[in-house]
């Protein structure tokens, strides 16, 4: 039986928006260590402005409006309802492309790309299951192996799609990736602004890579330990409080985006905040850690010498937070066609340069129809 989508339309009640500002009004403050500001998490100072800023100014129903210009839907898949926009390409028979997000992110992000891709592209853009507006209390929790058979069966099975394209970054990446590895028959190609490759020392000699590989995993790795690990643990916390919600995910937006110490050189503080409320109004944090926890305890997706065959373009943005050299990505990417080094730019590229994000997807797929 064929699943029908239903359409959707965000609206969060006035009253979770006015417990939030009450919550936010009522943060009790940490001190902190009398070190480098940012050294040790996220900045006090920072924080206290940033929450200032949620409990005066920023206009969440701004950000919802933002998000319903889209046509968006529901469809009741793998034992959820899974949530996705749907934007038809300005073509007859544009090209069908599947965008996904990672964490800590959301369909927020590709708000300013998605109109940048029209042009060449009907565009679906789901929320990971477990994240944000693909989450109820008490659903089952999705790897990114399953969150990839999930889309799978959104693109063919319910939208009809035979054929189309992947983009992503984050688990974005990861999703895209083991799609190319499980149908490669359905994938026009994949692009990727993170390459998924195992994070293993012993498999490179490339000192550049190394030295960065290294100091990430010494320095930069005590989130996803956490959330492998006790996320039900970390949950309590940042359900509970949105300061400290936007406390773990802020640190990421500056740490991880091409800012130059502030975040908000890359991101703008309505978009970082219209990210984290509706991790907030949603209560989806606990279960967006899931996929780290699914990997910790099953393993890589690829299997080991397993390959991507399907054409692959790779969009490389300096402050990404591991780039591999290319000599390392071939011996799992097996067809890459498109190699480009980017100017500027980080982790979070569709937030921080959509244009070029979006014009070097377009290019990638233009030799491809």
């Amino acid at each position: 039986m064929t699943k029908v989508p239903q359409a959707y339309r965000l609206n969060v009640a006035d009253s979770a928006i006015a417990d939030l500002k009450d919550r936010l009004g009522r943060t009790r403050w940490p001190d902190e260590p009398p070190l480098d500001e940012w050294s040790t998490g996220s900045s006090l100072a920072y924080l206290k402005t940033l929450t200032a800023y949620w409990l005066e100014s920023f206009d969440w129903r701004a950000a919802e409006a933002r998000l319903n210009a889209f046509a968006q839907f529901t469809v009741p898949l793998h034992g959820i309802d899974l949530h996705f926009i749907h934007a038809p390409g300005k073509r007859p028979g544009a090209m069908p492309l599947l965008l996904s997000h990672g964490w800590p992110g959301s369909v927020f992000e590709f708000l300013k790309i998605i109109p940048l891709l029209q042009e060449e592209f009907t565009v679906v853009a789901p929320s990971l299951p477990g994240y944000g507006l693909s989450f109820k209390p008490g659903q089952k929790r999705f790897g990114t192996e399953e969150i990839a058979e999930a889309f799978a069966e959104l693109m063919t099975g319910v939208l009809g799609y035979r054929r189309y394209g992947c983009q992503g970054g984050d688990w974005g990446a990861g999703i895209s990736t083991f799609l190319g590895y499980r149908y490669p028959e359905r994938m026009i190609g994949i692009h990727l602004n993170l390459l998924m490759l195992r994070r293993d020392p012993k498999l490179t000699e490339d000192k550049t890579y190394l030295k960065q590989l290294n100091h990430f995993l010494k320095e930069e790795t005590g989130y996803q330990a956490i959330q492998g690990t006790k996320p039900q643990t970390l949950a309590y916390g940042l359900t509970d409080s949105p300061v400290g919600l936007a406390a773990w995910i802020v640190e990421k937006f500056r740490t991880w985006s091409d800012c130059g110490g502030n975040p908000e050189n890359a991101i703008s503080r309505d978009e970082m905040l219209a990210d984290i409320s509706l991790y907030w109004f949603t209560g989806a944090i606990g279960s967006s850690f899931w996929p780290y926890y699914a990997r910790l305890h099953s393993g890589w997706p690829i299997p080991e010498g397993g390959t991507i065959g399907v054409p692959t373009g790779y969009a490389e943005f300096p402050k990404e937070i591991l780039i591999p050299p290319r000599s390392l990505a071939e011996k799992t990417y097996t067809d890459i066609r498109r190699w480009s080094v980017m100017p500027k730019g980080g982790h979070f590229a569709a937030l921080e340069q959509p244009e070029a994000l979006a014009r070097d997807v377009r290019e990638f797929f233009a030799p491809l129809r």
